[in-house]
Order: C-alpha cells, then sequence, then structure tokens
C-alpha cells in the first residue's frame, strides 16, 4: 500500500481538521461568547440600576407627599434641612429634604435628596434622585367648581362672547350653499350622451 502523506504527516485525502484549525475555532468562540456574556453582565447592572433609581424617586415622592399631608391649614412648613431613613421596598433608604422659601408669598420648594442607606457619602454626593415639589398657602380656597385649565371658559361653562373656548375669536363659518340639480339628459337628444 502506498500513501501519499501532507506535511503533516496525514493522508492527503483524509477528512479533519489540523490542531491549529481547531484551536483558532475555539479562540474565536470563546470571544465571541465572552462579548455576550459582557453585554449580558451589563445589562443586568443597568436594570438593577435602574430599579433602585426608581424606588429612590419614590421614596423622594413619598417624602415630599407626607410633608404636605402633615401641613396645617394656612401653615407653611418650616425653612431648612432635615434627615431620615425610611425602609422601602425590602432596602433601607436615606433622605436629605431641604425647604427654601421662593419668590413667590406663600410658596416654598421642597427638593429631597435620595440614596440607599449602605452609601455612605457626603451631603453633596452619592444621591440617586432629587426630587422637587412645591407646598404652600397662596392658593385660592376652594369654592365647589373645577377649573377648566386652557380651556378659556368661564366658571358657568360658557364661552365669552366671540371666544372658541381657546382665548382666539371663533372663526366665522361660511355661508351654507343650497346644491343645484344638474339637469337630467334626456333620452334620443344629440349631444347628451345618447345613441346616434
Amino acid at each position: 500500500m502506498n500513501k501519499k502523506l501532507n506535511a503533516h504527516g496525514r493522508n492527503a485525502g483524509a477528512p479533519g481538521f489540523t490542531l491549529i484549525e481547531v484551536l483558532v475555532a475555539i479562540a474565536i468562540v470563546a470571544l465571541g461568547m465572552s462579548a455576550v456574556l459582557g453585554a449580558l453582565s451589563s445589562s443586568a447592572s443597568t436594570v438593577s440600576y435602574l430599579k433602585d433609581r426608581t424606588f429612590a424617586e419614590w421614596v423622594g415622592l413619598n417624602q415630599i407627599a407626607n410633608m404636605r399631608l402633615q401641613m396645617q391649614q394656612q401653615q407653611l412648613p418650616p425653612v431648612g434641612n432635615s434627615t431620615g431613613e425610611i425602609d422601602y421596598a425590602g432596602r433601607s433608604w436615606h433622605w436629605r429634604q431641604e425647604i427654601t422659601a421662593t419668590q413667590v408669598l406663600g410658596i416654598e420648594r421642597i427638593d429631597v435628596k435620595v440614596r440607599p442607606a449602605e452609601i455612605k457619602a457626603g451631603d453633596d454626593n452619592g444621591w440617586f434622585v432629587t426630587v422637587s415639589g412645591i407646598a404652600g398657602d397662596a392658593i385660592a380656597p376652594p369654592n365647589g367648581t373645577t377649573p377648566m385649565w386652557g380651556s378659556g371658559q368661564t366658571p358657568n361653562g360658557q364661552n365669552p362672547p366671540g371666544q372658541d373656548g381657546l382665548g382666539a375669536p371663533a372663526p366665522t363659518p361660511p355661508p351654507t350653499q343650497t346644491p343645484t340639480p344638474s339637469p337630467t339628459p334626456t333620452p334620443g337628444t344629440p349631444g347628451r350622451g345618447a345613441l346616434q
């Protein structure tokens, strides 16, 4: 039996891959898998961060709502800073609230910064979110009417004369025209669709 051998000492006609080809293929697959795993890990950490950020925002909004509910009628919350911790969604959260006066008499601004309690940082660092709101007594007392914001309507529900409800003069409708019927062709009349 006379067999031809190639440079690697194998039969020239034998099917299969060399060791180098297999190692290169494994290296390519490993690089691709590491890229996929890196993308999945990054996506998972982003989802976790966004979940924590959402919970932090809810904690801040709840703190503003609690401040408004605790206000006595015709009494503004005291201007200044306060801090606290709260358990929410199975985690402890640290919040810092700052109440400042505004240029509008009777209105104060409430800023609440929130971060997880396990993050230890200064007063200006490490906050996940800052939520803002207002509180005050510079509003009219309730009188039983619901305002229609942006509608331009008066409290009795009627538009002012010449107004379309949006504050602009109402357009004048075009005059109505009665359509005139076109004459019907008579059978056998030349030039009017009759056969000749």
